[in-house]
């Protein structure tokens, strides 16, 4: 039987999910349903492909923001709720205990699922999405040596984590990522992932002006993490909401314009292709 012409000829677009702290893998598929959809019609000429890990660390009542002890309730009872990291604290700078499992999460769907075009996540899942594009980079070992014996306010850099420092640890960089409610990681444990260099790969930032979550200077903060000037750049959009993915068609379109900026000039921009995907009418 002959191949599909439609099928046999599309080009893969594969894009890693990250969800939000106390959310899952098939929670955040159900939210950023507009957004993927959005992509999937842009982008008649790809075979979209969204990957939804969740996160290893599954959380307890107590871990919940908010939460308040009661007589009924089990305070170390496991629920359906998981993040990448927890916040400690009683550390400072705080501490992310657990950073380790997540990254190993990450790595082995990248091994598995790859190779993937760009990432995708949502509040914690967005700044472990800033992350995980700087630790693709080239040269990006070097930073982690270099942070490792650097003592700020008494606290060393952070170590590259595994198994992105190994030799046999393959994946290319990434062409794109999009965070929505993203931050930067604090203190100075984490410089290595935003400094010296900053983060190479091109970041799209999409922020709500009354997100009551995530501060305003934390987002700030992994805007000016990135290499250029975003903002001067436009790849620093604001929604009138809080803290979610919005799904207005505004920004929709922003995702896919950004996403297709980004393929253009990582394919060196295919004139055929990209008449035939603006025809259809998404901008």
């Amino acid at each position: 039987m002959a191949p599909n012409p439609t099928t046999s000829t599309r080009q893969p677009l594969k894009l890693l999910m990250l969800h939000g702290y106390t959310q899952s893998g098939s929670l955040f598929h159900a939210k950023s349903r507009a957004l993927t959809k959005h992509i999937q019609k842009a982008f008649p000429l790809h075979e979209v492909n969204a990957i939804y890990p969740t996160a290893p660390i599954r959380l307890r009542p107590a871990d919940i923001p908010g939460y308040e002890p009661s007589s009924e309730g089990n305070p170390d009872e496991e629920i359906e709720s998981y993040g990448w990291w927890r916040r400690s604290n009683t550390a400072n700078p705080p501490l992310y205990t657990g950073l380790e499992e997540g990254f190993a999460a990450v790595a082995r769907t990248l091994k598995e699922e790859g190779p993937f075009d760009g990432v995708i996540g949502f509040s914690q899942g967005a700044a472990l999405a800033g992350m995980v594009a700087a630790l693709l980079e080239p040269g990006r070992k070097a930073s982690f040596k270099h942070f490792s014996n650097i003592s700020a306010d008494g606290v060393a850099g952070i170590a590259i984590p595994a198994p992105f420092g190994e030799d046999e640890f393959q994946h290319p960089q990434l062409k794109f990522a999009i965070c929505y409610s993203g931050f930067r990681a604090p203190g100075a444990r984490y410089r290595a992932f935003y400094e010296e260099p900053a983060i190479q790969t091109p970041v799209l930032h999409v922020l709500g002006s009354l997100d009551a979550v995530v501060e305003e200077s934390r987002s700030r903060a992994l805007v000016e993490a990135c290499a250029g000037e975003p903002e001067k750049e436009g790849l620093v959009v604001w929604h009138p909401g809080g803290h979610f993915l919005p799904s207005q068609r505004p920004y929709l379109d922003a995702a896919v314009r950004f996403i297709r900026e980004q393929l253009e000039r990582s394919n060196g921009s295919n004139d055929k292709s990209k008449e035939v995907e603006e025809d259809i009418g998404f901008f």
